[in-house]
Protein backbone atom coordinates (compact mmCIF):
# COMPACT_ATOMS: atom_id res chain seq x y z
CA UNK A 1 0.00 0.00 0.00
CA UNK A 2 2.91 2.35 0.75
CA UNK A 3 4.30 1.72 -2.73
CA UNK A 4 0.88 2.46 -4.28
CA UNK A 5 0.54 5.84 -2.58
CA UNK A 6 4.09 6.72 -3.51
CA UNK A 7 3.22 5.94 -7.12
CA UNK A 8 0.06 8.10 -6.90
CA UNK A 9 2.10 11.03 -5.60
CA UNK A 10 4.59 10.65 -8.45
CA UNK A 11 1.90 10.81 -11.19
CA UNK A 12 -0.55 13.27 -9.67
CA UNK A 13 1.16 16.22 -11.33
CA UNK A 14 1.07 14.88 -14.94
CA UNK A 15 -2.51 13.67 -14.44
CA UNK A 16 -3.59 17.11 -13.22
CA UNK A 17 -2.04 18.76 -16.30
CA UNK A 18 -3.69 16.15 -18.53
CA UNK A 19 -7.13 16.84 -17.01
CA UNK A 20 -6.53 20.61 -17.22
CA UNK A 21 -6.04 20.35 -20.99
CA UNK A 22 -9.32 18.48 -21.27
CA UNK A 23 -11.10 21.15 -19.22
CA UNK A 24 -9.78 23.90 -21.53
CA UNK A 25 -10.96 21.93 -24.54
CA UNK A 26 -14.46 21.41 -23.12
CA UNK A 27 -14.81 25.08 -22.10
CA UNK A 28 -13.71 26.19 -25.57
CA UNK A 29 -16.34 24.01 -27.21
CA UNK A 30 -19.06 25.32 -24.91
CA UNK A 31 -18.12 28.99 -25.49
CA UNK A 32 -18.40 28.57 -29.26
CA UNK A 33 -21.66 26.66 -28.98
CA UNK A 34 -20.25 23.51 -30.52
CA UNK A 35 -21.89 20.16 -29.70
CA UNK A 36 -20.42 18.62 -26.59
CA UNK A 37 -20.65 15.13 -28.12
CA UNK A 38 -17.86 16.09 -30.52
CA UNK A 39 -15.37 16.33 -27.64
CA UNK A 40 -16.79 13.98 -24.98
CA UNK A 41 -16.12 10.76 -26.86
CA UNK A 42 -12.46 11.61 -27.65
CA UNK A 43 -12.00 12.67 -24.02
CA UNK A 44 -13.41 9.35 -22.76
CA UNK A 45 -11.13 7.43 -25.11
CA UNK A 46 -8.14 9.45 -23.92
CA UNK A 47 -9.09 8.85 -20.29
CA UNK A 48 -9.35 5.09 -20.89
CA UNK A 49 -5.98 5.07 -22.66
CA UNK A 50 -4.51 7.17 -19.82
CA UNK A 51 -5.80 4.74 -17.17
CA UNK A 52 -4.36 1.80 -19.11
CA UNK A 53 -1.03 3.63 -19.34
CA UNK A 54 -1.07 4.38 -15.59
CA UNK A 55 -1.88 0.73 -14.85
CA UNK A 56 1.06 -0.33 -17.02
CA UNK A 57 3.35 2.18 -15.31
CA UNK A 58 2.27 0.91 -11.90
CA UNK A 59 2.94 -2.67 -12.97
CA UNK A 60 6.45 -1.71 -14.15
CA UNK A 61 7.08 0.17 -10.89
CA UNK A 62 6.06 -2.80 -8.75
CA UNK A 63 8.20 -5.17 -10.82
CA UNK A 64 11.28 -2.93 -10.63
CA UNK A 65 10.75 -2.39 -6.90
CA UNK A 66 10.71 -6.16 -6.28
CA UNK A 67 13.76 -6.67 -8.45
CA UNK A 68 15.72 -3.93 -6.71
CA UNK A 69 14.76 -5.31 -3.30
CA UNK A 70 15.83 -8.81 -4.30
CA UNK A 71 19.14 -7.60 -5.71
CA UNK A 72 19.96 -5.84 -2.47
CA UNK A 73 20.93 -2.70 -4.35
CA UNK A 74 24.13 -4.09 -5.87
CA UNK A 75 25.80 -1.29 -7.80
CA UNK A 76 26.50 -3.18 -11.03
CA UNK A 77 22.99 -4.61 -11.29
CA UNK A 78 21.43 -1.26 -10.43
CA UNK A 79 23.29 0.32 -13.33
CA UNK A 80 22.18 -2.48 -15.64
CA UNK A 81 18.51 -2.07 -14.62
CA UNK A 82 18.52 1.71 -14.84
CA UNK A 83 20.22 1.60 -18.25
CA UNK A 84 17.10 0.02 -19.79
CA UNK A 85 15.14 3.20 -19.14
CA UNK A 86 15.36 5.93 -21.83
CA UNK A 87 14.62 8.72 -19.35
CA UNK A 88 17.47 11.23 -18.86
CA UNK A 89 16.94 11.15 -15.09
CA UNK A 90 17.74 7.44 -15.11
CA UNK A 91 21.03 8.16 -16.87
CA UNK A 92 21.84 10.65 -14.10
CA UNK A 93 21.10 7.96 -11.52
CA UNK A 94 23.43 5.59 -13.38
CA UNK A 95 26.19 8.18 -13.22
CA UNK A 96 25.71 8.71 -9.50
CA UNK A 97 25.73 4.96 -8.85
CA UNK A 98 28.93 4.53 -10.88
CA UNK A 99 30.64 7.30 -8.91
CA UNK A 100 29.51 5.85 -5.59
CA UNK A 101 30.61 2.36 -6.66
CA UNK A 102 34.09 3.68 -7.56
CA UNK A 103 34.36 5.54 -4.23
CA UNK A 104 33.26 2.44 -2.32
CA UNK A 105 35.73 0.22 -4.18
CA UNK A 106 38.55 2.66 -3.47
CA UNK A 107 37.62 2.85 0.22
CA UNK A 108 37.48 -0.95 0.50
CA UNK A 109 40.91 -1.30 -1.13
CA UNK A 110 42.42 1.35 1.15
CA UNK A 111 40.93 -0.32 4.23
CA UNK A 112 42.22 -3.72 3.09
CA UNK A 113 45.72 -2.33 2.52
CA UNK A 114 45.76 -0.59 5.90
CA UNK A 115 44.54 -3.76 7.63
CA UNK A 116 47.25 -5.78 5.89
CA UNK A 117 49.91 -3.33 7.05
CA UNK A 118 48.66 -3.50 10.64
CA UNK A 119 48.55 -7.30 10.51
CA UNK A 120 52.14 -7.42 9.22
CA UNK A 121 53.30 -5.02 11.95
CA UNK A 122 51.64 -6.84 14.84
CA UNK A 123 52.74 -10.24 13.52
CA UNK A 124 56.34 -8.98 13.37
CA UNK A 125 55.99 -7.50 16.87
CA UNK A 126 54.74 -10.80 18.28
CA UNK A 127 57.65 -12.74 16.82
CA UNK A 128 60.17 -10.15 18.01
CA UNK A 129 58.84 -10.07 21.57
CA UNK A 130 59.21 -13.84 21.83
CA UNK A 131 63.02 -13.52 21.77
CA UNK A 132 63.45 -11.53 25.03
CA UNK A 133 60.77 -13.67 26.68
CA UNK A 134 62.69 -16.84 25.82
CA UNK A 135 65.89 -15.24 27.12
CA UNK A 136 64.24 -14.30 30.41
CA UNK A 137 62.86 -17.83 30.81
CA UNK A 138 66.31 -19.36 30.35
CA UNK A 139 67.81 -17.07 32.97
CA UNK A 140 65.05 -17.73 35.51
CA UNK A 141 65.31 -21.50 35.03
CA UNK A 142 68.95 -21.40 36.18
CA UNK A 143 67.92 -20.81 39.78
CA UNK A 144 65.31 -22.45 41.96
CA UNK A 145 63.78 -20.00 44.40
CA UNK A 146 60.34 -18.77 45.32
CA UNK A 147 60.98 -15.52 43.48
CA UNK A 148 62.13 -17.27 40.30
CA UNK A 149 59.11 -19.59 40.39
CA UNK A 150 56.78 -16.61 40.76
CA UNK A 151 58.55 -14.81 37.95
CA UNK A 152 58.32 -17.87 35.71
CA UNK A 153 54.59 -18.05 36.41
CA UNK A 154 54.10 -14.40 35.45
CA UNK A 155 56.31 -14.89 32.40
CA UNK A 156 54.08 -17.77 31.38
CA UNK A 157 51.10 -15.43 31.50
CA UNK A 158 52.95 -12.97 29.26
CA UNK A 159 53.69 -15.78 26.80
CA UNK A 160 50.03 -16.76 26.72
CA UNK A 161 48.96 -13.17 26.10
CA UNK A 162 51.44 -12.89 23.24
CA UNK A 163 50.21 -16.18 21.81
CA UNK A 164 46.65 -14.90 22.13
CA UNK A 165 47.53 -11.86 20.01
CA UNK A 166 49.12 -14.07 17.36
CA UNK A 167 46.11 -16.39 17.39
CA UNK A 168 43.75 -13.47 16.98
CA UNK A 169 45.75 -12.18 14.02
CA UNK A 170 45.71 -15.59 12.39
CA UNK A 171 41.96 -15.95 12.83
CA UNK A 172 41.29 -12.49 11.41
CA UNK A 173 43.64 -13.04 8.47
CA UNK A 174 42.65 -14.42 5.08
CA UNK A 175 44.82 -17.51 5.26
CA UNK A 176 44.37 -20.79 7.09
CA UNK A 177 47.01 -23.17 8.39
CA UNK A 178 44.74 -25.95 9.65
CA UNK A 179 46.24 -29.41 9.29
CA UNK A 180 43.85 -32.19 10.28
CA UNK A 181 45.47 -35.41 11.43
CA UNK A 182 44.76 -38.17 13.90
CA UNK A 183 46.31 -37.25 17.25
CA UNK A 184 46.59 -38.85 20.64
CA UNK A 185 44.35 -36.74 22.85
CA UNK A 186 46.46 -37.51 25.92
CA UNK A 187 49.52 -36.10 24.18
CA UNK A 188 47.77 -32.80 23.53
CA UNK A 189 46.43 -32.62 27.08
CA UNK A 190 49.78 -33.61 28.58
CA UNK A 191 51.70 -30.86 26.74
CA UNK A 192 49.15 -28.28 27.88
CA UNK A 193 49.29 -29.44 31.51
CA UNK A 194 53.11 -29.29 31.56
CA UNK A 195 53.01 -25.57 30.74
CA UNK A 196 50.95 -24.96 33.89
CA UNK A 197 52.82 -27.30 36.25
CA UNK A 198 54.43 -24.37 38.08
CA UNK A 199 51.10 -22.61 38.45
CA UNK A 200 49.51 -25.69 40.03
CA UNK A 201 52.37 -25.88 42.53
CA UNK A 202 52.34 -22.17 43.38
CA UNK A 203 48.57 -22.09 43.85
CA UNK A 204 48.55 -25.42 45.71
CA UNK A 205 45.81 -26.75 43.45
CA UNK A 206 45.21 -30.44 42.85
CA UNK A 207 45.03 -31.77 39.30
CA UNK A 208 42.76 -34.75 38.65
CA UNK A 209 43.65 -36.33 35.34
CA UNK A 210 43.78 -39.92 34.12
CA UNK A 211 44.87 -40.85 30.57
CA UNK A 212 41.86 -41.07 28.29
CA UNK A 213 43.28 -43.47 25.70
CA UNK A 214 41.39 -41.61 22.98
CA UNK A 215 42.40 -40.44 19.55
CA UNK A 216 40.86 -37.51 17.71
CA UNK A 217 41.14 -36.10 14.23
CA UNK A 218 41.84 -32.40 14.69
CA UNK A 219 44.53 -29.75 14.38
CA UNK A 220 46.97 -30.20 17.26
CA UNK A 221 48.18 -26.58 17.42
CA UNK A 222 44.73 -25.01 17.46
CA UNK A 223 43.17 -27.52 19.85
CA UNK A 224 46.17 -27.07 22.16
CA UNK A 225 45.50 -23.33 22.27
CA UNK A 226 41.87 -23.97 23.27
CA UNK A 227 42.82 -26.38 26.06
CA UNK A 228 45.54 -24.07 27.35
CA UNK A 229 43.19 -21.09 27.37
CA UNK A 230 40.54 -23.02 29.30
CA UNK A 231 43.15 -24.24 31.79
CA UNK A 232 44.46 -20.70 32.17
CA UNK A 233 40.97 -19.44 33.03
CA UNK A 234 40.44 -22.30 35.47
CA UNK A 235 43.68 -21.48 37.28
CA UNK A 236 42.92 -17.77 37.27
CA UNK A 237 39.53 -18.08 38.92
CA UNK A 238 40.20 -21.04 41.25
CA UNK A 239 41.70 -19.96 44.57
CA UNK A 240 41.50 -23.33 46.24
CA UNK A 241 40.36 -26.85 45.50
CA UNK A 242 41.11 -28.76 42.31
CA UNK A 243 40.92 -28.86 38.54
CA UNK A 244 39.78 -32.01 36.77
CA UNK A 245 40.31 -33.13 33.18
CA UNK A 246 38.27 -36.07 31.93
CA UNK A 247 36.29 -37.35 28.96
CA UNK A 248 32.56 -37.95 28.86
CA UNK A 249 31.21 -40.50 26.40
CA UNK A 250 31.16 -40.59 23.51
CA UNK A 251 34.02 -38.07 23.17
CA UNK A 252 33.57 -34.81 25.08
CA UNK A 253 36.62 -33.33 26.78
CA UNK A 254 35.70 -31.73 30.11
CA UNK A 255 37.79 -29.29 32.14
CA UNK A 256 36.19 -28.65 35.52
CA UNK A 257 37.29 -26.41 38.38
CA UNK A 258 36.09 -25.56 41.88
CA UNK A 259 36.46 -21.84 41.39
CA UNK A 260 34.15 -18.89 41.88
CA UNK A 261 31.86 -19.86 39.01
CA UNK A 262 29.94 -17.74 36.51
CA UNK A 263 26.70 -15.92 37.25
CA UNK A 264 23.60 -17.15 35.38
CA UNK A 265 23.15 -13.84 33.54
CA UNK A 266 26.72 -13.97 32.23
CA UNK A 267 26.86 -17.64 31.25
CA UNK A 268 25.05 -17.36 27.87
CA UNK A 269 27.44 -14.62 26.72
CA UNK A 270 30.89 -15.76 27.85
CA UNK A 271 31.88 -16.76 24.29
CA UNK A 272 31.09 -13.32 22.88
CA UNK A 273 33.97 -11.05 21.91
CA UNK A 274 35.03 -8.55 24.60
CA UNK A 275 32.34 -9.73 27.03
CA UNK A 276 33.83 -9.91 30.53
CA UNK A 277 30.73 -10.20 32.69
CA UNK A 278 30.23 -9.07 36.28
CA UNK A 279 33.30 -10.85 37.67
CA UNK A 280 35.45 -9.80 34.75
CA UNK A 281 34.58 -6.14 35.30
CA UNK A 282 35.34 -6.51 38.99
CA UNK A 283 38.70 -8.10 38.16
CA UNK A 284 39.51 -5.27 35.70
CA UNK A 285 42.14 -7.50 34.04
CA UNK A 286 39.85 -9.66 31.94
CA UNK A 287 39.89 -8.91 28.23
CA UNK A 288 36.87 -10.96 27.19
CA UNK A 289 38.83 -12.31 24.23
CA UNK A 290 40.10 -15.73 25.39
CA UNK A 291 36.87 -17.73 25.31
CA UNK A 292 35.80 -15.87 22.17
CA UNK A 293 38.92 -17.16 20.42
CA UNK A 294 38.21 -20.66 21.75
CA UNK A 295 34.71 -20.50 20.30
CA UNK A 296 36.01 -19.31 16.92
CA UNK A 297 38.66 -22.02 16.79
CA UNK A 298 36.26 -24.80 17.82
CA UNK A 299 33.87 -23.73 15.10
CA UNK A 300 36.67 -23.90 12.53
CA UNK A 301 37.72 -27.31 13.85
CA UNK A 302 34.13 -28.57 13.67
CA UNK A 303 34.12 -29.02 17.45
CA UNK A 304 31.59 -27.64 19.90
CA UNK A 305 32.40 -25.80 23.11
CA UNK A 306 29.95 -25.10 25.91
CA UNK A 307 29.97 -24.14 29.57
CA UNK A 308 28.12 -25.13 32.72
CA UNK A 309 28.65 -23.20 35.92
CA UNK A 310 27.30 -22.41 39.35
CA UNK A 311 28.40 -19.46 41.43
CA UNK A 312 30.60 -20.59 44.29
CA UNK A 313 30.72 -24.17 43.04
CA UNK A 314 32.86 -23.98 39.91
CA UNK A 315 32.71 -24.25 36.14
CA UNK A 316 32.83 -27.06 33.60
CA UNK A 317 33.92 -26.33 30.04
CA UNK A 318 32.99 -29.06 27.58
CA UNK A 319 34.62 -29.50 24.17
CA UNK A 320 32.73 -31.99 22.03
CA UNK A 321 35.36 -33.64 19.83
CA UNK A 322 32.99 -36.16 18.28
CA UNK A 323 32.63 -35.35 14.58
CA UNK A 324 32.28 -37.37 11.40
CA UNK A 325 36.08 -37.20 11.20
CA UNK A 326 36.73 -38.41 14.77
CA UNK A 327 38.37 -41.77 15.51
CA UNK A 328 38.37 -43.54 18.89
CA UNK A 329 40.31 -46.59 20.00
Amino acid sequence: MKLFWSFVKSVIGPVAVFLGFFAILVISFLLYGLPAEAVIYPILLCIIMGLLYLAYRYYVTVRRHKELTRLGRTADRLIDIAAHSPAPIEEDYCGIIRDLAKQNKKAVEETRDETARLMDYYTLWVHQIKTPIASMRLRLQREDSELSRNMLSELGRIERYVEMVLTYLRLEGDGSDYIFKEYDLDGIIGDAVKKFAGDFILRRLKLNYEPTGRKVLTDEKWLSFVIEQVLSNALKYTKQGEISIYVEDPLTLCIADTGMGISPEDLPRIFERNYTGVRGRADKKASGIGLYLCSRICKNLNHEISAESEVGRGTVIRINLETDRTVTE
